[in-house]
C-alpha cells in the first residue's frame, strides 16, 4: 500500500517536478538558485537547474543529492529531493544537504536522456585538452544501433546479436555505453567540450563544496538492474579505503564497476569526475544510486529508437509520439509499487549518508 507521502511525491512532467521542489523549499523558508538555460521546454515552460542548500553554509559534512543527469531519468530523483525537504532540517549541527534538481533540464523537459547538445552527460566529464577515449567497437556497431528504418530490420538485429556473443556480455555492454566521442549523433556520445549542465554543475560546486571537508553525494539514476531495486554503486576513484567507507556507511550491498560486481561497467567521463576536479580539498564518499526498470534489451532498445529519432527524424508524428513514450516509460515506470521502493529505499540511503559522514571526522 502506497504511503500518503510517496503518493505525493511523483510528477508527470519536468514543469510539474519543478514546481513541486521549489514549493518544498519555499514550505521550508530555503532560498533557491536557479541557473537558467535559455532554451524553451517542451510547453514552452523555464528550463532550469535549481539548487537548495539545507544547512549552513559552513559546514564541515556536505551531503548533494543529484537529480536528472539522464533528463528523462529525473522523476525518481526529483521525487526523493521533494521527500526530503518535506521531511524537515536535519538534526546534526554540522551537516548541510544540496539538493541539485534537474542538471539536464533540456532533457527532463524533452524526454531524452541527452542534453539539448545529444550529449551524455555522464560521459561529458572528460579533460578535452587531452586526447579523448577511444572506444572501437562502438564504431562498429553504431550504424546496427542505428540503422536507416525504425524498427530495426532483422538483418541488423542478427548481426548484433552475433557480436554480443562473440564479445560476451559485459564486452557488449562495454561496447554500446562505455561512452563514445566520434559518432555525435550515437547512443553515450560524450561530445567535443563541456556542456551547458557540465559547465553549470562546476559553478555550482565551485559556489558551495569548496570549504567543507567531508562529501558525501548521491547521484540518482534509473534502467539498470532488477526492477525497483537501488543499487548503491561506488563511485569513487579508489578502491582502498573510500570503498570501505562506503561499506561503512551502506554495508556489503556497495557494488563496483571496476570489480564487476555492478550491472553498469566503467564511464568515461561520470559526473563524479567534477566533484573530484572542484572538491580537492573534500573527503569523498560517492554512489550512483541506480533503480532498475525493465530488462536491459528494453530499455536499450527504447534508447535506441528516440537516437534514431535524433539522428534520421520522422514525417509521422504518431511514430515520434511512441518513440519518446517508449523511452518515457522504460525510465520512469507509472507504477505505486516501484515509486514506493524508489522513495523508501532513497530515503534509507540518505539517511545512512548523513550517519556515516558524522562517524568518519578524520
Amino acid at each position: 500500500m502506497m504511503s500518503s507521502l510517496a503518493h505525493t511525491l511523483f510528477s508527470r512532467n519536468y514543469a510539474m517536478s519543478r514546481q513541486a521542489f521549489l514549493a518544498a523549499a519555499q514550505a521550508r523558508g530555503l532560498a533557491v538558485d536557479s541557473y537558467i538555460l535559455d532554451l524553451p521546454g517542451v510547453e514552452g515552460e523555464t528550463l532550469a537547474t535549481d539548487v537548495v542548500l539545507d544547512g549552513p553554509e559552513d559546514a564541515e559534512n556536505l551531503i548533494i543529492t543529484i537529480s536528472g543527469v539522464h533528463g528523462v531519468e529525473g522523476y525518481p530523483g526529483s521525487a526523493i529531493q521533494k521527500g526530503l525537504l518535506e521531511m524537515g532540517p536535519l538534526n546534526e549541527r554540522n551537516t548541510a544537504v544540496l539538493h541539485v534538481h534537474a542538471i539536464n533540464p533540456w532533457g527532463f523537459s524533452w524526454s531524452h536522456r541527452t542534453t539539448q547538445e545529444n550529449v551524455d552527460l555522464n560521459r561529458n566529464f572528460v579533460d578535452f585538452n587531452q586526447t579523448l577515449p577511444a572506444n572501437e567497437r562502438y564504431s562498429e556497431i553504431h550504424d546496427l544501433l542505428l540503422p536507416a528504418s525504425w524498427p530495426p530490420p532483422v538483418d541488423s538485429e542478427d548481426k548484433l546479436r552475433e557480436l554480443a556473443k562473440l564479445w560476451g556480455a559485459k564486452g557488449f555492454q562495454c561496447a554500446v555505453s562505455l561512452g563514445q566521442y566520434r559518432f555525435a549523433d550515437g547512443l553515450h556520445y560524450g561530445g567535443d567540450k563541456p556542456t551547458w549542465s557540465n559547465d553549470t554543475f562546476r559553478a555550482i560546486l565551485r559556489r558551495y563544496a569548496t570549504r567543507c571537508r567531508r562529501i558525501g553525494s548521491l547521484d540518482i539514476h534509473t534502467g539498470l538492474g532488477p526492477y525497483g531495486y537501488g543499487e548503491r554503486i561506488f563511485g569513487c576513484e579508489d578502491e582502498g579505503i573510500s570503498v570501505k567507507r562506503a561499506r561503512d556507511w551502506w554495508g556489503d550491498t556497495i557494488t563496483s564497476v571496476n570489480t564487476g560486481s555492478s550491472t553498469s561497467v566503467p564511464l568515461t567521463g561520470p559526473i563524479q569526475a567534477a566533484l573530484f576536479r572542484e572538491c580537492e580539498q573534500a573527503q569523498q564518499t560517492n554512489i550512483c544510486l541506480e533503480y532498475g526498470t525493465y530488462p536491459q534489451s528494453q530499455t536499450v532498445l527504447a534508447m535506441r529508437g528516440a537516437h534514431w529519432l535524433t539522428r534520421y527524424g520522422s514525417d509521422d508524428p504518431r511514430q515520434c509520439a511512441a518513440i519518446r513514450q517508449t523511452l518515457k516509460d522504460a525510465f520512469n515506470p507509472q507504477d505505486p509499487w516501484w515509486q514506493e521502493a524508489i522513495w523508501a529505499q532513497g530515503k534509507l540511503v540518505f539517511q545512512q549518508a548523513v550517519a556515516g559522514i558524522n562517524r568518519n571526522q578524520d
